[in-house]
C-alpha cells in the first residue's frame, strides 16, 4: 500500500477521514471552538484561512509527502480537528504524525488518544513502519506531555529549528515511537481507551 493513499480509519469515539474541501465549513466551526488559531506557538488556521490550509493540505498529498485527514467526533458526528501523516519517507519506512489540532471541547478527552492509536496502527501494522515521529515546539506544554502520555520516547530537541513569521524562533522537541516499541504501546493506548468504557 502507498503511504499517501487515501484511507478512512474508524473507532470508537473518532472517525479519520480523508481530507477534502468539503469539509471546510465543518473545520471552521472546529477551530472557532476556543479561538485556537490565537495560539502563538503553534501554526493552526484561522477561519478565513481554512481553505487555504486544506489545499496546502492537499497540495502535499498530490505531491506524496502528506496523508492529510479531517477528524470527526462520533458522538456528535461534528467535524473536531485535523491530523497528517507528514515528511513521508516511503523508501525509509518513515512518517510523523503532526499538523494535528482539535476543538477545544475535544481536548482531554479519548478523541486524540484514539486518532494517534488508529494513525500508529496503520502505520505500524498496514504500512510496515519502522518509525513513527511526533515533533512539537519546545513552549507548547500541553503538545508535549500528550506526546509522552503516548508512550513516545524524547530524542531530543531541534534549537533554531525555525524561525517564525513574527520573528520567534522556535525549538523543535522531537520524539518517536519504533517498531519494536509498538506492542507495549499498543497494549498501553488500548487500556487507556477501555479505562474511559469502565
Amino acid at each position: 500500500m502507498r503511504f499517501c493513499e487515501p484511507i478512512t480509519l474508524n473507532g470508537r469515539y473518532a472517525r479519520l477521514e480523508p481530507l477534502t474541501l468539503e469539509h471546510h465549513d465543518g473545520l471552521v466551526a472546529a477551530v472557532r471552538d476556543g479561538e485556537l488559531w490565537r495560539l502563538w506557538y503553534t501554526a493552526i488556521p484561522t477561519p478565513d484561512g481554512m481553505r487555504t490550509e486544506i489545499e496546502r493540505r492537499l497540495t502535499l498529498w498530490e505531491q506524496g509527502s502528506m496523508l492529510p485527514f479531517a477528524v470527526r467526533r462520533l458522538d456528535s458526528g461534528e467535524l473536531c480537528g485535523m491530523t497528517t501523516f507528514m515528511n513521508v519517507e516511503q523508501e525509509r519506512r518513515r512518517v510523523e504524525i503532526g499538523s494535528t489540532w482539535y476543538a477545544q471541547s475535544a481536548q482531554r478527552t479519548a478523541i486524540n488518544t484514539e486518532c494517534k492509536s488508529m494513525l500508529l496502527a496503520h502505520a505500524f501494522d498496514t504500512l510496515g513502519c519502522i518509525a513513527v515521529e511526533f515533533r512539537t515546539s519546545w513552549m507548547n506544554q500541553a503538545s508535549r506531555a500528550a506526546i509522552a502520555r503516548l508512550g513516545a520516547k524524547q530524542d531530543g530537541i531541534l534549537r533554531n529549528h525555525q524561525l517564525l513569521g513574527d520573528g520567534v524562533y522556535r525549538d523543535t522537541v522531537v520524539f518517536s515511537i519504533i517498531d519494536q516499541e509498538w506492542p507495549a504501546v499498543r497494549q498501553h493506548l488500548r487500556f487507556k481507551l477501555d479505562s474511559r468504557e469502565a
